[in-house]
């Protein structure tokens, strides 16, 4: 822009005000105008037509009393038809709009809690660009759009409401843990009752075949010793039982030390008892007495 020769230029997305003697005359569109300024023809200035930002920092207090920062930024631009209101009217027009951003954050902001000034922050922006619609327009100025960017509680807010945050997710996940390990600990004890009840029908089936088995041998050794009763036959199977054991514990490689109730010669009053015993029965139960005898001197020679 310049003025030579009684020219002047006035840029793209601009316009000049045109001043005769120092009273407005006409706007100027971008383009070149003759202007003789030797009859008092002048430009008073240039008004431009762009979008313009305007970022205000208010600081203002909530319904349950926290301090905070409210940070709008608001874009405007000046109207090409009132371009004469946008240039007399206002000598400040940043300092106008930021006037009316304080009046509105201020008288919004108190009449809510903290959490719903983060909520609302579209309510309070929508609130601010009417509010600059109705003041702004007969300036020759168009508020384009109201943003509210920014919302700074005070540091030590800020900080409670990361604690307790913070703390809330701690305690989401305490109980998950242990909810998690409820599921486990449920798994396990139903794992244990089911492995107690496999081990009790195993028991049970064993006990059930050891029966089972005493029982066939006591009718098998009845039918071919004649002259034998149950109580004779389970008698030698209680002392083959005793020897097998006894045999058994002394040749584990994992055994230490037994104690039993006797000492080592009760062996041979073991022997002398059963001997004593089965002498009183009739000459036909001799063929038993051997039948015990024998595996008694197969473990202690000389017996």
């Amino acid at each position: 822009m310049g003025q030579a020769l009684c020219c002047v230029q006035v840029d793209q997305s601009y316009v000049a005000i045109k001043e005769s003697f120092g009273k407005f005359e006409e706007v100027l569109n971008p383009g070149c105008h003759f202007l003789p300024w030797v009859v008092g023809k002048q430009i008073a200035g240039y008004l431009s037509l762009r979008v313009q930002q305007l970022d205000v920092r208010c600081e203002t207090k909530t319904k349950d009393n926290v301090f905070v920062t409210v940070v709008a930024s608001v874009q405007y631009r000046a109207l090409a038809d009132k371009a004469e209101d946008a240039f007399y009217k206002l000598s400040n027009t940043r300092d106008q709009i930021q006037s009316y951003v304080f009046d509105v954050i201020r008288a919004s902001v108190p009449k809510l809690n903290l959490d719903d000034v983060f909520e609302q922050k579209n309510d309070i922006a929508k609130a601010v660009e009417d509010e600059l619609e109705k003041a702004m327009s007969m300036y020759g100025y168009e508020i384009v759009q109201t943003l509210i960017v920014d919302i700074e509680p005070d540091e030590h807010v800020k900080r409670a409401m990361n604690e307790i945050n913070a703390a809330a997710r701690l305690r989401l996940a305490a109980n998950e843990k242990a909810e998690a390990e409820k599921i486990l600990q449920i798994k396990r004890a139903e794992g244990e009752a089911e492995s107690k009840y496999l081990s009790g029908l195993g028991i049970a089936r064993q006990r059930q075949a050891i029966v089972d088995g005493l029982r066939d041998s006591v009718l098998a050794f009845s039918e071919n010793v004649p002259g034998t009763s149950a109580k004779d036959v389970m008698d030698m199977v209680l002392v083959t039982q005793y020897f097998d054991t006894m045999k058994e514990i002394g040749a584990s490689s994992k055994s230490s030390s037994v104690f039993i109730p006797h000492g080592p010669g009760a062996v041979r009053d073991i022997a002398s008892q059963i001997r004593d015993g089965l002498l009183q029965y009739s000459v036909h139960n001799r063929v038993l007495l051997l039948a015990i005898i024998q595996p008694i001197n197969a473990i202690h020679p000389g017996f």
